[in-house]
């Protein structure tokens, strides 16, 4: 049983890689590997087992479309656009701008649950001001990134975590400071380590270069629509019995409908079904990475693929886990993109949960490694959209290169939760 086990995951190891190399979409990979696995398994065309995996995750996807949606049309009431000229016109300090454009990466992506969207919607803003602030190419793209993946893994949605809380049967609760608290700290070093030595431009030309905002955006239409988001996300969490349970997805709708309210434009409903059209198009390789990862999921649970892996990993040594956990896990990530949480996340809770350790200590450490390989091949998802987004002309090497201080110091902080969980228990 265990060498048959075997071979179906070569199958499917080959099938995806090969897929990777000719069509260069992760997505078809996870499904094309999930077909040749049901079919080496001695399933048939596993069509059942497909569609219930498609359905697997299709909370995550409607949560996702709806927090692109109410981010899209935030941006584009201009709202982005006014904050950073006020902002570039009122503070003087390098430092302090700095810093704001980092929270401007980290709002969208914390909204989603995903890093590339962060980019698509501020990326080119963000880039655009930090030059001007004195970094360079290199380092401007550096930030995009490292803030980028920094998102993606923050609160209030961790879609690594969800996954990985799904699987395991846990409650998605106690993570908000465990997550904020190591993205805080990298955060401030990533912003000392790129900003060292840079010179600001002149506050003149900066605003020059900055798309103009709205006529009639005041910061009531600014903080509205968050506002109204922040606090249904904490009427739900703070008193839970006395409001309805409306739902991440539906709370989105609602601030979009407030951000709509709040546009200073003259916009037709034909713009705003342009915009949701744009906003499908931007989201759905990530839409389809989610749905894909289900029914890779499904199959290999039902091929016994999955308990093939989670054996081999339960039954390693634990020092081998501490030392591979920042090799395999991110270059999961790269291969597998949010499906690496499932097959190797989900084992190594059960695994800490058996040895008494905190679970949502090793779930949150986690999430906090796996996206680092949204740099890393086949995919490089996140590293691509950061390069093409600041306009770098460099080697991909390059920029690996200038990245690798603030993620090395992620992996460490999140490896310092994974070898001593029970330490950390009291951020929950």
């Amino acid at each position: 049983m265990y060498l048959t086990t075997s071979l179906i995951l070569a199958a499917m190891a080959a099938s995806f890689a090969l897929a990777s190399w000719k069509l260069k979409s992760p997505e078809l990979s996870m499904a094309i590997a999930a077909v040749v696995g049901a079919l080496a398994g001695g399933l048939g065309f596993p069509t059942r087992i497909l569609v219930e995996g498609l359905f697997t995750n299709l909370d995550l996807a409607i949560l996702f479309v709806c927090a692109s949606v109410f981010v899209n049309v935030y941006s584009y009431t201009g709202a982005m656009n006014a904050v950073t000229r006020k902002l570039v016109r009122s503070v003087d300090s390098k430092w302090l701008l700095l810093v704001f454009m980092a929270i401007f990466m980290l709002i969208p992506g914390a909204l989603t649950g995903a890093g590339s969207v962060s980019i698509f919607v501020v990326g080119t803003l963000v880039s655009t001001v930090i030059r001007y602030m004195g970094l360079s190419e290199k380092k401007a793209v550096a930030f995009v990134f490292v803030f980028a993946i920094l998102s993606a893994a923050a609160p209030p949605i961790n879609l690594w975590t969800m996954l990985m809380t799904a699987q395991a049967n846990m409650p998605y609760v106690g993570f908000t400071k465990l997550l904020a608290l190591p993205i805080l700290l990298v955060g401030a070093f990533t912003i000392v380590y790129l900003g060292w030595g840079a010179k600001r431009e002149s506050k003149e030309k900066i605003l020059a270069e900055l798309p103009e905002a709205p006529e009639g955006m005041n910061w009531f239409r600014i903080l509205c629509p968050l506002a109204v988001l922040a606090g249904l996300i904490l009427l739900s969490l703070y008193l839970p019995f006395s409001v309805p349970v409306l739902g991440l997805p539906l709370m989105f709708v609602l601030a979009t409908i407030v951000a709509v309210l709040c546009n200073p434009r003259k916009a037709t409903i034909k713009d705003y079904y342009e915009l949701i059209g744009r906003t499908m198009e931007q989201v759905f390789p990530l839409v389809a990475t989610v749905i894909s990862v289900g029914a890779l999921v499904n199959v290999i649970a039902a091929t016994g693929v999955r308990g093939l892996i989670g054996i081999t990993f339960v039954t390693l040594p634990i020092a081998w886990i501490y030392l591979t956990a920042l090799l395999f896990c991110p270059f999961a990530q790269g291969a597998l993109s949010y499906g690496s949480a499932i097959i190797l996340g989900t084992p190594l809770i059960f695994l800490f949960n058996a040895r008494g350790m905190n679970t949502t200590v090793v779930a949150a450490a986690l999430s906090l490694i796996f996206p680092i390989g949204d740099c890393l091949p086949p995919s490089r998802i996140v590293g691509r959209i950061s390069c093409e987004t600041v306009g770098y002309a460099g080697s991909y090497m390059s920029f690996l290169k200038q990245i690798a201080l603030p993620v090395l110091l992620l992996g460490a902080l999140a490896l310092a939760m994974l070898v001593a969980p029970n330490s950390f228990s009291f951020l929950k």
